[in-house]
């Protein structure tokens, strides 16, 4: 489903770059100014800037810590395991079914934790990504502006949406941005 999505904002996409590109190189005469397009790396602003370095940090961190707990929370599972086979041979039928049911709770208890901690984490990266891409596109029509160009595309990667295929490095404005990013947000 998503995919999907994904597929048919980019054929909308590609649908209106094609057309704006068509209307800026079929009636020249027309455009007070030259076209002049521009491309760009918005995930390597996010890992290259000063600020975007803090932010994925601090969400590594925050990652880190839940994870830690989440470990503590194995160990505790692994120790009630090793103590439930040694003790088995020497309990009571009840008793025995009585902490295989707690053990049960404790593990249904910890994968609810798991689940709950990914579910933070994809809400804070999205959080995350949210904030920066408005904060990049601020920084790159600064950029944009500055460099008399009308047109900046989002470049994509191999891990994410990949829209441009080639580009002349001198239409990659990544690096101003960066720079303009880290002017705007210290």
């Amino acid at each position: 489903m998503a995919r999907r999505v994904a597929g048919t904002v980019t054929l909308a996409l590609m649908a209106i770059f094609v057309h704006v590109v068509l209307l800026m190189t079929a009636a020249p005469g027309m455009a007070a100014e030259a076209f002049k397009m521009g491309v760009l790396d918005p995930q390597e602003v996010l890992e290259k800037s000063k600020s975007g370095k803090r932010a994925l940090d601090a969400l590594k961190e925050y990652a880190r810590t839940r994870q830690k707990l989440l470990t503590s929370d194995e160990e505790e599972l692994k120790g009630l395991e090793k103590q439930l086979k040694d003790q088995e041979s020497g309990l009571a039928e009840a008793q025995k079914r009585e902490k295989e049911a707690k053990f049960r709770a404790k593990i249904q208890e910890y994968q609810k934790r798991a689940q709950e901690f990914n579910q933070e984490l994809q809400g804070k990266q999205k959080e995350l990504v949210d904030d920066y891409m408005k904060k990049i596109a601020v920084a790159a029509r600064a950029v944009a502006e500055r460099g008399g160009f009308s047109l900046v595309v989002d470049k994509g990667s191999e891990t994410t949406l990949k829209i441009v295929i080639y580009n002349k490095d001198t239409l990659d404005l990544t690096s101003e941005v960066i720079k303009e990013f880290d002017k705007q947000n210290k």
